[in-house]
């Protein structure tokens, strides 16, 4: 089991679990610097809510949150992870964006991002050909995969490209099957019982965190009071093929993915 942790960083007000506590860029930079401290592999930023009823946003709005959030890192980089040294490539903790406006995406890359976590099926096309010309990489929505291009998945089933042979990498870091976006509960559980099979067309990403499916599944209602929920549905992706969780308990899914893997492989990590 292989299985990376992204910590999420809401840099907005209205967010449905943690709306507000890192709207400033200080705040943000803070929490993403605890993140990194705590395990994460990834972090991912994002200045507009998605939940639903949420106010869309320009992307002008949206880029004048995360702009100074990525000016302050820009100026004093993120140290290394634990038990690294600076010139391990173990040691840099990638930047996503979770955006789907191809203007904060291109600018995002241009500030030291390096990868866009684009939410909308519309504008993937655009976001492949800005990632295409910055070398950045980019999650997309499963529904997606039919407008990428042979060759520009990394790892999966989408990696054979004209004339055979198979392509290290690509674009498309990672597809997601979109957790709670607009689902159903049985809709959620079926995206998430068929992991095995979306792993089989590419690297997966799941980001069911703290989201109505695990308050669905667990009848408690108060936001915050899940922790047990979500630690559930994370190691049921790690342990079904799922590449990356998207969880807000960075701390506590490192620890439950260690100990699993641990006893999955009988080593103990120091």
């Amino acid at each position: 089991m292989n299985c990376k942790v992204m910590g999420i960083v809401n840099v907005t007000p209205d967010s449905f679990s943690d709306g507000g506590k890192y709207f400033t860029p200080e705040e943000a930079v803070r929490r993403i610097r605890n993140m990194v401290d705590e395990g994460a592999d990834i972090i991912d930023i994002g200045a507009e809510s998605t939940r639903p009823g949420a106010q869309a946003l320009s992307w002008e709005e949206e880029w004048s949150r995360l702009e100074p959030v990525l000016q302050l890192l820009a100026k004093s980089p993120l140290a290394p992870r634990k038990g690294t040294v600076p010139t391990d490539p173990r040691g840099t903790v990638p930047i996503s964006i979770d955006t789907y406006h191809p203007e904060t995406a291109e600018r995002a890359l241009d500030l030291g991002a390096d990868i866009i976590n684009c939410v909308y099926e519309g504008t993937v096309p655009r976001m492949l050909e800005i990632c295409a010309q910055k070398c950045g990489k980019l999650v997309i929505p499963v529904n997606s995969l039919g407008t990428v291009p042979q060759g520009m998945i990394s790892g999966g089933g989408g990696t054979v490209p004209e004339g055979g042979g198979t392509v290290p990498g690509g674009v498309v870091a990672y597809i997601d099957p979109m957790i709670g976006f607009g689902t159903s509960r049985e809709d959620d559980l079926t995206l998430l019982r068929s992991i095995p099979e979306l792993a089989k067309r590419g690297p997966v990403l799941i980001g069911a965190s703290r989201k109505r499916i695990v308050k669905k599944l667990t009848g408690e209602k108060l936001t915050g009071k899940n922790l047990g929920g979500n630690l559930g549905i994370a190691v049921w992706c790690a342990m079904k093929g799922a590449s990356v969780v998207r969880v807000h308990d960075v701390k506590e899914t490192v620890q439950a993915l260690k100990v699993v893997a641990a006893l999955e492989s009988g080593v103990m990590e120091d």
